[in-house]
């Protein structure tokens, strides 16, 4: 019975989308330009604990869409989980949390920000492939690097 109690546990309680906003400013007038626009696209990554061993992952993408100066449009999409995580060393958990829930949560996002972009009348804006194992990493020595004692 104790080993039961012990038994890792990694599981997805449920997948939505938290946040979604499409903006456009300038329209219609924008929408007669005939050049071709700038794309701007941002992620960012929170985990949160919701309760003991459960935590809430949100992956959220900012699309701008610029001609010139101007806002053709934006989209701010955040798509989210709810997992379960009991029973495993905490390094491992902050690895969990930054690159495995991610990775399950981002399929959904690029789709939403696809088919928002074609039900505004534009065509999609296609999020390319992310290595979140190589952001998670990149941020874990920019933690090092800032607790690093500086010598002078």
């Amino acid at each position: 019975m104790a080993d039961e109690n012990n038994t890792p546990v990694f599981q997805i309680q449920r997948m939505y989308l938290k946040d979604l906003s499409l903006e456009q400013p300038h329209a219609p007038q924008i929408l007669l330009e005939q050049t071709q626009p700038q794309v701007d696209i941002n992620l960012a990554l929170s985990a949160e604990p919701v309760a003991e061993g459960v935590f809430e992952v949100s992956v959220t993408a900012t699309v701008t869409t610029k001609v010139g100066d101007k806002t053709l449009f934006l989209i701010e999409a955040k798509q989210a989980g709810i997992f379960e995580i009991r029973n495993v060393p905490q390094e491992q958990v902050e690895g969990i949390l930054g690159i495995v829930c991610p990775q399950m949560i981002y399929p959904y996002l690029r789709a939403i920000v696809s088919d928002v972009c074609t039900r505004a009348g534009f065509p999609p804006v296609i999020l390319s492939e992310v290595n979140f194992q190589a952001m998670f990493e990149a941020q874990q020595a920019q933690r090092e690097a800032a607790a690093a004692p500086t010598i002078n």
